[in-house]
């Protein structure tokens, strides 16, 4: 109990002495080895927040307040060039490919097939013997035809001499006589005529024997073969010819765009049809304009047109399905540039314009800066968009890599040439020959990694 009243009392306080114990004896509050080991772990404690302070406080500050200036580091981009040219705007409508002519070969008379004169799927002329039909019995019925014709003929003759007797004998004969022998005369004439008229009929049976080329085409697969008897009723014919050279393609277009069609019709020029695969891709032919169908189809709301092509090399077919783009219009002298170009924001549309600075990388690539510029679009055909306003014939813009761009940011280029635009197919008219031009793209990558460079064709359509 004496110890535990000496530790409640202060330390300060004088202590009283007891009977028991001493008051030298009595040990101080904290001391002993519990308390030796507190004291190391607080200064520990102490040491490393002070020296984490000194850390931050000295030196970070200087660091942050003095920061090192890093070079700006160009983006690789792919751009365009911006040129001049004239715009040409299509209309495009899907259509079918057909024949101006489709003749059947039919026999006009009966008889066997001895000869077959043609090899499937060739081009046939006009006139060219096809196959032939056995002639030995219109041989026949044309020989006695004529034999016909000779007796009659005799007999004309001889009664036109009696009447020449009558006639030079006076009142020596009767008026009857001579009036009978005049009759006699009358009706062999007539039979002579009905004897050449046979002749003539057994001699185009025998033309019928040799079947011809009645147009000029592209002849299909045999229906017939040699030594089958043919009859002029058959209903499937000896083969089919189709004219490919020209043909005709029909398609239709929105009721909305007949006015477009018609405006351009009134200027009484010729109007350009190009026809196109069925992934419009590659063109086909270039034609013209034929006709305009007099009535819109209600259930569609579509009209139908007809474009004529040369077809001078054949890729047209018949039945063959096709996209066909009628030239309705042509601006003339406008700046042109790829659509993907073209940036839009709720507030303007843009494309960022190269400004090359004349220096170049380590690869001899050109370096330059980029400027957002607001620009004013026109037409769009393709993938090409007609400007404005806005931008200049000659000036690069920016195609891919945007997204990494600012106002002023560094870029690396690299420049190429376009070859010029490839000539579609088929021939149009002097008035509608299409231009080719020439285009410079600069190409890059579109990231910091080396890529290989891209060069783009543009098509002027």
């Amino acid at each position: 109990m004496d110890r535990d009243i000496n530790q409640v009392i202060p330390r300060n306080e004088p202590q009283f002495a007891t009977a028991s114990k001493p008051v030298a004896d009595t040990p101080a509050l904290g001391r002993g080895a519990g308390g030796t080991s507190w004291f190391w772990i607080i200064l520990t404690i102490l040491m490393v927040g002070g020296g984490y302070y000194y850390y931050q406080y000295r030196y970070l500050p200087q660091e942050s307040s003095k920061p090192a200036t890093m070079p700006a580091r160009e983006t690789s981009v792919i751009a365009a060039t911006a040129r001049k040219g004239d715009m040409k705007i299509y209309l495009t409508g899907l259509g079918t490919a057909s024949a101006l002519n489709t003749v059947t070969l039919h026999s006009r008379v009966e008889g066997e097939l001895v000869s077959v004169k043609f090899s499937e799927g060739n081009i046939v002329r006009q006139g060219e013997l096809l196959a032939e039909i056995d002639p030995r019995q219109f041989q026949v019925q044309l020989a006695q035809a004529q034999g016909q014709l000779a007796r009659d003929q005799a007999l004309l003759d001889n009664a036109n001499a009696d009447l020449k007797r009558y006639q030079d004998a006076g009142d020596s004969v009767s008026k009857q006589e001579r009036a009978t022998q005049a009759a006699l005369v009358a009706q062999y004439s007539a039979a002579l005529v009905v004897n050449k008229a046979a002749v003539d009929q057994a001699k185009l049976n025998l033309e019928y024997c040799r079947i011809i080329a009645p147009i000029t085409g592209k002849i299909g697969l045999r229906l017939m073969d040699q030594g089958n008897l043919v009859h002029a009723n058959d209903a499937n014919g000896l083969a089919t010819i189709t004219q490919l050279q020209p043909i005709s393609v029909s398609f239709t277009l929105p009721e909305d765009d007949l006015g477009k069609v018609l405006e351009r019709i009134k200027t009484n020029e010729p109007i350009q049809v190009v026809a196109f695969d069925r992934d419009m891709r590659n063109p086909l032919a270039t034609g013209l304009l034929l006709a305009v169908d007099n009535q819109i189809d209600p259930s569609s709301g579509t009209i139908r047109i007809k474009a004529s092509f040369p077809n001078e090399d054949g890729r047209l077919y018949p039945n063959q399905f096709v996209n066909a783009r009628l030239l309705v219009q042509i601006i003339k002298d406008t700046i042109l540039i790829p659509a993907a170009a073209i940036q839009r924001s709720s507030k303007k549309i843009y494309v960022y314009v190269i400004k090359l600075s004349g220096k170049q990388d380590k690869d001899n690539r050109p370096l330059g800066t980029v400027e957002m510029r607001t620009i004013t679009l026109g037409p769009m055909e393709g993938d090409q968009v007609s400007v404005v306003a806005g931008l200049e014939d000659g000036e690069f813009v920016v195609t891919d890599g945007v997204d990494k761009l600012m106002p002023g940011g560094k870029v690396i280029v690299t420049m190429s040439t376009t070859a010029p635009e490839s000539k579609r197919s088929g021939k149009s008219n002097s008035s509608s020959t299409t231009s080719s031009t020439t285009n410079t793209t600069i190409n890059s990558t579109t990231n910091s990694t080396s890529q290989p460079a891209s060069t783009r064709t543009s098509i002027n359509r």
